[in-house]
C-alpha cells in the first residue's frame, strides 16, 4: 500500500486523531469492501438468521430476501456516512464536533467509546472460549484459571499488534486474513449445510409481511447500524475526489457478501436447531451441530473471525478515547483499551456466573442514543460539504465549532429528545422475569418488535433538519455559522460527493 511514512504496512500509524492532508491522503474504495467483509466474517452470524425463523416465523426464501435487505441496506448507510471521513480527514466521532459543538460532542462520544468497550469484551470473552475449546480439541488441555487467563492475552495480544501498528496494516490484514478465514469458513459453512433438514426447510410456511418488515429491522440493527459510527475512521485516509457512490457500494456489498451467507444458512439450519437463536455461547452451540474432527477448522474459524471484527472496533475506540479528551498517543490509547478489556474479561469468564445476559441488556440500551447520533449526523453530512480542520482540534471558546456555550443546540436538542422517545419502545431485560427496564410503550407492537430504533433514527433526523432551517431562520450564531459553511463550501470539481 502506497502512502506516507505514516500509514505504512508494518509501521506504527503516529497519527491520532488530526485530519489527515491531502497530500497524504491514498487508496481506493476496494479498501472499504475489504473493511467490512473482515468485520462481518465471523460464524457468529449464524445466530441473527437463526432468529428470523425461530422468533420471527419466517420460511428460508423470506429470511434470504431480510438478510439481503437488512444487511445491504444498513452498510450502504455505513458506507454514505463514511463519505465524511474522506471529506474531512478525521475519525467520526472527532468530525461529530462540528456537528454538536465542542462540549456537545461529549455526550456522543462517551456512549460510543463505552459501546465499543463493551461489545470489544464480548468478543474477547468468545474467542477466548473457543480457543480453551480448541486446546482441549487438539491438545487435550482442560480448562483452569491459568489457561483460561493466557487464552485472554492471546487474543488480546493478536488485536494490539494490529490495532496498535494502525490503518495501514488493518487494512492489509483485512484482505489477506479474510481469504484465509474465508476459505476455513466455507468448509465449515459446508458442513454445516449438510446438517440441514431441507424436508422440514422447504415445507415450511411463509411468515406474514409484518414478520419481514421487523426482520430486515432486527438485521439491520444487529449488524450495519452497530458500525455506521465507524465508517470515517477508515476512510478518512482516501482521496478527497474518489466518489462517494463508490464508497457505498464497497461497504454495502463488503458486508453483505458475508452476512447473507451466513444468515441464510443460520436461517436453514434452524429448522433442525431452534435452540441456536437463543445460545448463550453460540461458538458452543455451532460446535456441537460438526463431526468431532471439523472441531479444529471450525473453532479457528471462529477465533479468527472474531479477531478481525475486534481489531477494527479497537482502532476506532482508541481514537473515540482521545476525542473524548484524554490525551494520550493513538497506541496508548489503544492499549488502555486492551487493559480494561483483559479486565472484563477476567471478570466475566472466571467471577461472573451469568454475563452475557446483562451484559448484552446494557448494551442494548447504549444503541437508543448511538441510533440517534446516526440520524442527526447524517443530516448534518447531507447539509455540509467540508469541515474545518483546524477548528476540529480547537476545543476552546475560540474554535468555529463552539457554537453557544460549546453546543450546537439543534444537534443537542434533537439528539436528546430522540433518546428520550426510543427509550418509551425500548425494554431491557435478561429473561422475561428479569426486566432491567421497560418503557411504557415497550408493549406497543413497534416496540414489542423491536423497532425503536427506527422510530428514533427517523425522529432525531427530522427533528434536527426542522431545528437546523430554524435556526438559520433566526439567525442565531450556529445558525449563521451552518449557512457560511454551506455558501463557502460547495462541491467542487475536486471533490465528488
Amino acid at each position: 500500500m502506497a502512502g506516507s511514512d505514516n500509514d505504512r504496512v508494518g509501521a506504527v500509524e503516529t497519527r491520532g486523531i488530526e485530519p489527515v492532508p491531502d497530500a497524504e491522503r491514498h487508496g481506493h474504495p476496494g479498501q472499504m469492501f475489504w473493511t467490512w467483509f473482515a468485520a462481518n466474517i465471523s460464524i457468529l452470524g449464524l445466530p441473527l438468521g437463526a432468529a428470523l425463523v425461530s422468533f420471527r416465523g419466517l420460511n428460508i426464501w423470506q429470511a434470504v430476501v431480510v438478510a439481503v435487505l437488512g444487511s445491504v441496506g444498513s452498510f450502504a448507510l455505513v458506507g454514505a456516512l463514511s463519505i465524511a471521513g474522506k471529506r474531512g480527514g478525521a475519525p467520526a466521532l472527532t468530525l461529530s464536533r462540528a456537528v454538536f459543538g465542542v462540549r456537545g460532542n461529549a455526550g456522543p462520544t462517551l456512549v460510543t467509546w463505552l459501546s465499543r468497550l463493551g461489545w470489544e469484551t464480548i468478543n474477547t470473552t468468545t474467542a477466548a472460549f473457543a480457543l480453551l475449546a480448541l486446546l482441549d480439541v487438539a491438545f487435550g488441555l482442560r480448562r483452569n484459571t491459568v489457561l483460561t487467563v493466557v487464552c485472554l492475552l492471546v487474543f488480546i495480544g493478536c488485536t494490539l499488534l494490529i490495532s496498535g501498528l494502525g490503518h495501514a496494516t488493518i487494512m492489509w490484514i483485512n484482505k489477506w486474513a479474510t481469504y484465509a478465514f474465508g476459505l476455513l469458513n466455507l468448509v465449515v459453512i459446508a458442513f454445516l449445510a449438510a446438517t440441514v433438514d431441507w424436508h422440514r426447510v422447504l415445507q415450511a410456511p411463509a411468515g406474514p409481511m409484518s414478520a419481514m418488515v421487523v426482520g430486515t429491522g432486527m438485521i439491520a440493527a444487529g449488524t450495519g447500524i452497530g458500525w455506521a459510527n465507524a465508517g470515517a475512521d477508515y476512510a478518512r485516509y482516501l482521496p478527497r475526489d474518489i466518489p462517494g457512490g463508490r464508497l457505498v457500494v464497497a461497504s454495502a456489498f463488503g458486508a453483505g457478501i458475508p452476512l447473507i451467507v451466513l444468515i441464510s444458512l443460520g436461517s436453514l439450519l434452524a429448522a433442525g436447531e431452534p435452540g441456536l437463536a437463543s445460545a448463550a455461547d453460540p461458538v458452543a452451540a455451532i460446535n456441537t451441530m460438526l463431526p468431532s474432527w471439523m472441531s479444529i477448522p471450525y473453532l479457528i474459524a471462529a477465533f479468527g473471525g472474531l479477531l478481525l471484527s475486534n481489531h477494527l472496533s479497537v482502532y476506532s475506540a482508541g481514537l473515540t478515547m482521545i476525542t473524548l479528551g484524554i490525551r494520550v498517543r493513538r497506541t496508548v490509547a489503544v492499549a488502555l483499551d486492551m487493559v480494561v478489556t483483559f479486565v472484563g474479561g477476567v471478570y466475566f469468564i472466571l467471577i461472573a456466573e451469568n454475563f452475557y445476559g446483562p451484559f448484552i441488556t446494557f448494551l442494548t440500551l447504549l444503541a437508543v442514543p448511538i441510533t440517534a447520533w446516526v440520524g442527526v449526523f447524517a443530516v448534518d453530512m447531507l447539509l455540509r460539504r467540508s469541515y474545518d480542520t483546524d477548528a476540529l482540534m480547537n476545543v476552546g471558546r475560540t474554535s468555529r465549532y463552539w457554537y453557544r456555550g460549546g453546543f450546537s443546540w439543534p444537534a443537542t436538542t434533537a439528539w436528546a429528545a430522540a433518546i428520550v422517545v426510543g427509550l418509551l419502545f425500548t425494554e431491557a431485560s435478561t429473561s422475561a422475569t428479569d426486566v432491567w427496564f421497560s418503557g411504557p410503550l415497550a408493549d406497543s407492537w413497534i416496540g414489542g418488535n423491536g423497532l425503536g430504533w427506527v422510530v428514533t433514527l427517523t425522529l432525531a433526523a427530522g427533528l434536527h433538519a426542522l431545528l437546523r432551517r430554524l435556526a438559520d431562520g433566526a439567525g442565531t450564531e450556529a445558525g449563521a455559522q451552518h449557512a457560511e459553511e454551506r455558501a463557502s463550501t460547495a462541491p467542487t470539481a475536486r471533490e465528488h460527493v
